[in-house]
This record gives structure tokens, C-alpha cells and sequence, in this order.
């Protein structure tokens, strides 16, 4: 029994060995796990900083290529119509050198008028709308009263006459048209005896 004894002892010595060792061995390891925690922290937050920096670079970067844009579309908004304007300039241009050579008036007044009608077809295919109510009814979102005149052929609150035509452009209202408002026919006071 001594013999089973013994090897019990040398038994338990390695065991007792084993768990000495182990909580040696296990906070030797906890200092670098720490440090590689650490480590690992400093890098994330590092490549953070460095998305941080990156987004406010393309933010800034975003912002001014918008206000370039802006500029640019504001200088050149108006292109498109200047093109088809440039023609009508140089019909202008042709009506004035014939009307230097011409004696008759006529002639003159016909070509003003086409060119007048060439104007007002590229200004409509580009959105502009005239405004000219006479003989309808007065609209003060789109008319403009200058003054009110009796008048025995319109009826009251009917627009009698248009002084300056009205435009709107692609429904937006540009200029009011100025207008004189009926206010009916004539009032007479009968006179006291």
C-alpha cells in the first residue's frame, strides 16, 4: 500500500504543479491582451480620424463644386434663347438696311410687324406667355388697375382697355398686364328742381 501511496504523492505533485503554473501563466498574458485591446482601439480610432477628415474633404469639395455649378448654370441659363434670338437680330438688321432704301412706309411696317411675330414665336417656344385681357373680366392676381372709366359697351368690373400687355413665363407670373377697369355704364345725377 506504500507503493500505492507513493505514486498517489508523485500523482498529485504534477497536478499541484500544473495549477501553480496555470494562474502564473494566466496573468502574465493579461498584461498584452490589454495592450493589444489598447492597440487595436488606437488603430480603429486612427482610421476613424481618417474617414472623418476624408468625408469633410469631399463635403468641402461637394460645396464648391455646387457653387461653381450654380455660377455657371446662372452665367449661362440664358443661352438657349440668345441662340434663337440671334437670328431675329439678324432679320432686324436686313429690314433696317431696306428700309434706308425704301420711300414707302408700308413695306417698312409689314417687315417690323414679321419680325415682331418671329420675336414673340421664339419667346413663346421658350415659355412666354402673353398677357392681354381685354374684355375679360379683372383679375387682380394678373392685371394691374390704373384707373376705373365709365363706359356704356363694357360691363362693370370687365377690363376696357389695355395699356401694357402682361407675360408670364412657364406659369409664373412676370409682369402684370395694365389694364383700365369698366365701371359701368355712365351715372347721371339727376338735377334738383
Amino acid at each position: 500500500m506504500t507503493e500505492n501511496s507513493q505514486p498517489d504523492s508523485t500523482n498529485n505533485s504534477p497536478v499541484s504543479d500544473a495549477t501553480a503554473t496555470e494562474p502564473n501563466q494566466a496573468s502574465k498574458p493579461e498584461v498584452p491582451v490589454q495592450e493589444d485591446l489598447l492597440a487595436a482601439a488606437k488603430k480603429e480610432a486612427a482610421a476613424n480620424y481618417d474617414r472623418y477628415t476624408r468625408a469633410v474633404a469631399d463635403l468641402e469639395n461637394y460645396r464648391k463644386r455646387i457653387i461653381r455649378e450654380k455660377d455657371e448654370l446662372r452665367q449661362f441659363a440664358a443661352s438657349g434663347v440668345v441662340e434663337d434670338i440671334i437670328p431675329i437680330l439678324d432679320t432686324l438688321g436686313l429690314g433696317l438696311a431696306a428700309a434706308k432704301q425704301q420711300t414707302d412706309v408700308k413695306p417698312i411696317v409689314e417687315g417690323i410687324n414679321l419680325v415682331l411675330e418671329q420675336f414673340k414665336g421664339t419667346l413663346a417656344k421658350h415659355g412666354l406667355k402673353e398677357i392681354n385681357p381685354e374684355g375679360q373680366v379683372f383679375d387682380p392676381n394678373l392685371h394691374d388697375c390704373i384707373s376705373h372709366q365709365p363706359s356704356a359697351d363694357v360691363p362693370e368690373e370687365q377690363v376696357s382697355q389695355v395699356v401694357r400687355l402682361g407675360y408670364s413665363l412657364n406659369g409664373r407670373l412676370l409682369r402684370p398686364a395694365s389694364v383700365v377697369v369698366s365701371s359701368g355704364p355712365a351715372k347721371t345725377e339727376e338735377k334738383k328742381a
